[in-house]
């Protein structure tokens, strides 16, 4: 005889999970925290405020000391030479091009012109022989093939390179690298037509010389830590200047816990406003003869938003034979708002009483309406007062930025002089030269401090909370530091030396014929 085969009975339990709210939370201020603290260690050790020996900013002492294993020469009493500079990678001197491209030359038999080579001063570099390669790019155009030389000569007339071309050819590039050209002296750049009575009907040409000011590249002249040069199109930034870390410091301690907190309490009020249609409901069912155990179960099957998951749950514990009493207040518990506590525990006191519940539930319902109409109400009332608060702010940020880009560095360049005596005399009255950087610096710091107070202020007004005005804080922290990288942080205001040209002579004239012989 066959055995009947055994059916298998498959019960699915969508078992409540546990909250991990704040798990979530306590996990997220810690790494903001951690991220908050690095922050201020770069900004501290660049910012000047912590004295070393050398003068010199302290992050790039100790980094420096780490990555070429010489603390001595980073952390000594004496600023560090090129040459050490020059073994840690952070403060290498990395080159600028100084490009000259001059107007075309016509009707050429002999011509030159002089120009001016910048560079490193030897006495920066402790007498090491720093390279800057050159590059020049010639075209030479004839009425008829010419032969003609293109050639690099110092003040003594000593041909330095040189170029010998055929403009007859179509092979002719016109072309001459140096490996290097020395800075601070002054040289020539001379073509003549060496067939006779033919003259280079014009002659163009494009200069670029690698140019090294001796400054270390993330460094400006001030010695603060303003990092590699980052294009962003048209844009030119420098990301991690020191000064932005002041900024990602708060933003960092203040917006991202406040930005998932905001999302959590963004929840609740969400299932606040659905939780007065779900009371209402509740007492239609129960007045209809449902069990309360019933009428959950079925409202469970409904729409309501962010607190179907919550109907669920109470609908799942109720099928699991939990008291009606214990489920609501766990549900109660779960979302943690006076308005739902309070309103739960009316039903659970009537539903325990015995009494009329269906009324208790309509009374309620009706209460947590009026209560999220009058929040809704406090919202837009304060929605006028969050406007100006953003509007002052802009206001104030604008301001500081045309002070910053305009105004302070006018004065600077009215009241420099040229005796150097630091400053200019107006009547009995001696006006000290102006640091554009120093204010540019304590400006900054002045709209970060102004964003934490107005992003506060904002958040308490409108919800009462500090977590709110925290997430304003930090949504005008960001604002501040990309209004301020893009205009304000200027290659000029942030310390950082103009590439000087070739500083050329004023039209050409007729040299000496080139002596290729030397």
């Amino acid at each position: 005889m066959a055995r009947k085969k055994k059916n298998k009975i498959v019960v699915n339990l969508d078992l409540p999970k546990d909250d991990s709210t704040m798990t979530k939370l306590y996990g997220i201020l810690f790494v903001s925290i951690l991220l908050g603290m690095t922050t201020a260690v770069v900004w501290a050790t660049n910012s000047g405020f912590i004295p070393t020996t050398n003068g010199e900013p302290m992050f790039t002492n100790v980094a420096c000391g780490i990555i070429t294993g010489d603390n001595e020469a980073f952390n000594g009493n004496t600023k560090p030479t090129y040459a050490q500079n020059q073994s840690c990678s952070l403060l290498q001197d990395s080159p600028d091009v100084v490009t000259w491209t001059d107007e075309p030359w016509e009707e050429i038999m002999f011509r030159g012109k002089n120009f001016d080579v910048p560079g490193v001063d030897p006495q920066v570099t402790g007498g090491e022989v720093v390279l800057q390669p050159m590059t020049l790019t010639c075209e030479a155009q004839a009425s008829e093939p010419a032969l003609y030389t293109v050639a690099i000569r110092n003040r003594n007339g000593e041909v330095l390179d040189y170029y010998l071309g055929n403009t007859g050819v179509t092979s002719d590039e016109c072309l001459i690298e140096m490996n290097n050209i020395e800075a601070g002296k002054r040289y020539e750049i001379a073509v003549q037509s060496d067939t006779e009575n033919v003259y280079l009907d014009e002659f163009s040409f494009t200069m670029e010389i690698q140019y090294f000011d001796g400054i270390p590249a993330n460094m400006n002249n001030k010695s603060l830590w303003i990092g590699p040069e980052v294009s962003l199109g048209p844009l030119s930034v420098h990301p991690t200047i020191f000064l932005n870390f002041f900024g990602l410091m708060f933003f960092f301690f203040l917006w991202p816990a406040s930005f998932y907190w905001e999302g959590v309490e963004s929840r609740k009020n969400e299932i606040e406003e659905k939780f007065p249609d779900f009371l209402r409901d509740l007492a239609e069912y129960w007045k209809g003869g449902l069990s309360m155990t019933v009428a959950v179960q079925t409202l469970a099957t409904s729409e309501y938003g962010a607190l179907n998951d919550e109907v669920k749950k109470m609908s799942d514990q109720l099928s699991w034979g939990i008291k009606f009493s214990d489920v609501i207040l766990q549900f109660a518990e779960r979302v943690g708002t006076p308005l739902v506590k309070r309103a739960i525990s009316l039903i659970s006191e009537a539903d325990r009483a015995g009494g009329k519940i269906s009324d208790i539930l309509v009374t309620a319902a009706n209460d947590s309406r009026e209560i999220k109409f009058l929040e809704g109400e406090r919202k837009r009332a304060i929605g006028s007062y969050i406007a100006v608060i953003w509007t002052s702010y802009f206001v104030f940020l604008g301001v500081i930025v045309v002070l910053s880009t305009v105004f302070i560095p006018a004065i600077a360049n009215s009241n420099s002089s040229d005796d150097g005596g630091g400053g200019q005399n107006i009547g009995n009255m001696k006006i000290r030269n102006v640091d554009p950087l120093f204010f540019l610096t304590i400006f900054y710091y002045g709209v970060t401090m102004q964003a934490i107070g107005n992003g506060c202020m904002a958040g308490l007004m409108a919800t009462g909370r500090f977590s709110a005005g925290f997430k304003h804080s930090g949504m005008m922290i960001l604002v501040a530091l990309v209004v301020f990288n893009v205009l304000a942080f200027s290659p000029s205001l942030i310390g950082i030396t103009e590439t000087p040209g070739l500083n050329p002579s004023v039209g050409t004239f007729v040299p000496a014929p080139l002596n290729l012989g030397g």
